[in-house]
Parts: structure tokens; C-alpha cells; sequence
């Protein structure tokens, strides 16, 4: 049975949404990608209720049992941050009324674990979304595809176990094992190392 994992990339004016099907082999299949976007002529709150029901709504038809979303950071931008630190917000909110655990993956987090590459730009993580999910193309625009990004790294990494009540019957295979990916042993081979640095501190 495969482990359903929904990825948000958060923003008011386009929200990334992507589902994908991942199995004991790591093998992934889209399932539903989707971008809910608002207008900056609405009223902030309507904004943020339009994106939680776009959400609740893809959450209701495709029960996904865990949401990977974006980790929120400081850029530059103080407004773009506020923007996609209140669509979290609101992703968070309703995966909890779902009962539905959620992970927090940074961008580079991300382009490790889909590219093996921490600096990729979004146009080689729309490549590799492709080539993993088997698609002739990425899902465009390009939040869709760092929606599915998300919900690839999500599922690959198993930060946070689904709850029991949904807890599907896979294990993932170790490290080192054949079916791992060039990208998810280096992603692998990255988190060992960060954590042997933390022990030594």
C-alpha cells in the first residue's frame, strides 16, 4: 500500500498544491496538482479563506495521510514572508481539523533530497519532479512543481509518522539499499553527516 502525501508551497497569490502516491520502493506517482490562487485586490481574510478551502477541498477528495509544507524563513521581502508565513497558517490549521500530521522541509532540504543538490534552481527541481514522477514535463506553473516537490521529500524522508488511526503498511527501505535513488543517498549520506556534526559540538 502506498504512503499518500499531499505538498504545499505556501503563498497568497499562488498556492502550490501536489499529491503523490509513494510506495515501499520509493516509487512515486502524481496523484492531483493544483495551484489555488487570490487576487491581491481581495481582502486579506477572504484570500485566506479561498486558500483554506482550496485545501480542505483537495484534502476531502484525495485523503492524503501526511502534508509536507514549506518551511517558512526570513527573506529581504518582509511582505512575502508575512504572505507565505499566513498561508502556512492556514495549511497547518486545516490539516489538523483532518487529523493529518505535518513536516516543515526548508527549500534546500528540498532541492537535496529531489536533485541531490542543495543549490539547484527551480527549473533542474522541475526536471528531476518530472523524471521521478514520470512525467513528459513539470507541472507548471512552478509552484506546482515545488508543491510535488514537497510532497516527493516528504514521503522520502518520513520525518514525522502518520498517525496510527492512517498509518498505511510500508517500510521504506534502509540506507544503502539498491532502490534508493543517486539523490535520496546523497540526501541520506547529507542528513548523517549534519547529525554526526551535531553529536560533535
Amino acid at each position: 500500500m502506498a504512503l499518500r502525501v499531499m505538498g504545499i508551497d505556501p503563498g497568497l497569490t499562488r498556492c502550490g498544491i501536489g499529491v503523490v502516491d509513494v510506495a515501499a520502493d520509493r516509487r512515486a506517482t502524481l496523484v492531483h496538482v493544483d495551484v489555488v490562487r487570490t487576487s491581491p485586490e481581495m481582502a486579506l481574510e477572504e484570500r485566506l479563506r479561498h486558500i483554506g478551502e482550496g485545501i480542505d477541498a483537495v484534502i476531502a477528495e484525495f485523503s492524503p495521510q501526511q502534508l509536507a509544507l514549506e518551511r517558512v524563513f526570513a527573506q529581504l521581502n518582509v511582505s512575502t514572508v508575512m504572505g507565505t508565513a499566513q498561508a502556512s497558517g492556514v495549511a497547518m490549521y486545516v490539516a489538523a481539523q483532518h487529523g493529518i500530521s505535518v513536516t516543515l522541509h526548508t527549500p534546500t532540504e528540498v532541492k537535496l533530497a529531489i536533485t541531490g543538490y542543495g543549490g539547484a534552481d527551480k527549473k533542474q527541481v522541475g526536471a528531476m519532479v518530472a523524471r521521478v514522477l514520470g512525467l513528459s514535463e513539470a507541472p507548471k506553473p512552478a509552484d506546482a512543481a515545488d508543491a510535488c516537490a514537497l510532497a516527493i521529500c516528504g514521503a522520502w524522508k518520513g520525518a514525522s509518522p502518520v498517525p496510527e488511526r492512517s498509518r498505511p503498511s510500508v517500510t521504506l527501505p534502509s540506507v544503502g539499499t539498491s532502490s534508493l535513488t543517486p539523490a535520496q543517498e546523497a540526501w541520506r549520506s547529507a542528513e548523517k553527516s549534519a547529525g554526526a556534526r551535531r553529536l560533535n559540538l
